[in-house]
């Protein structure tokens, strides 16, 4: 599966998916969303989902150039593309049933920043940077980095950013909590390969109902997490890859799970 800017990688149960548009450090348009969503929507087969930037971007939010070329556009319109081609963006990754990977090499500014928000984990390289820059445009966040944002680094250092505007280098979005690894530019590319297929070695049944669990305790009660917990937990029971996960451990071996 392939798109002029949008390349996708299967391999070892990952799918990697790609922005290359160097002459924009991969800013989106709504053709190149619609291919994104096309290709995170049929993964169906991958245990995990990474998002990642050539040329040493991650993405720099709406192609602004592309915007002016196409002039003046009623209100409606906007709303329309804005909700089913920017919200959709998101709501296709946050509703993805497999682990989501941001591998942030470089910028991830605007609506970039909010993509890799809407992601699981976050991967940086040394010059990985975030910065919600709507506010230096005369414009708020409309990515989902008003609800993401704070619940990822907190309240003030939120507010703080979309206030301000300010870009945060990846050692300052490490300690923020915005990243989970940081490795070196030249290790990068390679180590956020090891990162997602170790994910993906685990087991798949097990993965997504953690996922599910954690995003929906996010707006529930803790009695309500309890019996999630209960649930998934006698969905894995029965499953083979809990067999296998008993039979390794006794035999002293790695798993080797299937999500049956």
């Amino acid at each position: 599966m392939s798109h002029a800017e949008v390349h996708v990688t299967d391999r070892d149960g990952v799918r990697w998916i790609e922005l290359d548009r160097p002459g924009s450090k991969n800013a989106l348009t709504i053709e190149v969303n619609q291919a994104l969503i096309a290709a995170i929507e049929s993964a169906g087969d991958a245990r995990v989902i990474v998002l990642g930037g050539a040329g040493g971007a991650f993405c720099s939010g709406l192609d602004l150039k592309d915007a002016m070329r196409k002039g003046p556009r009623p209100a409606a319109d906007m709303e329309r593309d804005l909700r089913a081609y920017f919200h959709g963006l998101i709501l296709a990754i946050r509703n993805a049933p497999q682990p989501t990977i941001a591998a942030v090499d470089g910028a991830a500014a605007g609506f970039g920043c909010d993509l890799a928000l809407a992601c699981d984990l976050r991967l940086l390289s040394e010059r990985a940077r975030f910065g919600e820059i709507f506010v230096r445009r005369g414009l708020m966040p409309d990515g989902g980095g008003t609800w993401m944002l704070p619940r990822i680094i907190g309240v003030g250092r939120a507010l703080e950013l979309l206030y301000t505007g300010d870009q945060v280098d990846a050692a300052t979005a490490l300690s923020y909590g915005l990243g989970n690894r940081l490795w070196p530019v030249h290790e990068f590319a390679d180590q956020a390969w090891a990162f997602a297929t170790r994910i993906a070695a685990g087991p798949p049944r097990v993965l997504r109902l953690v996922k599910r669990a954690v995003h929906d305790g996010l707006e529930s009660g803790f009695e309500a997490g309890l019996d999630r917990e209960a649930r998934g937990q006698l969905e894995c029971l029965g499953s083979r890859d809990f067999v296998e996960g008993v039979a390794a451990f006794l035999g002293k071996r790695d798993p080797r799970f299937t999500g049956e």
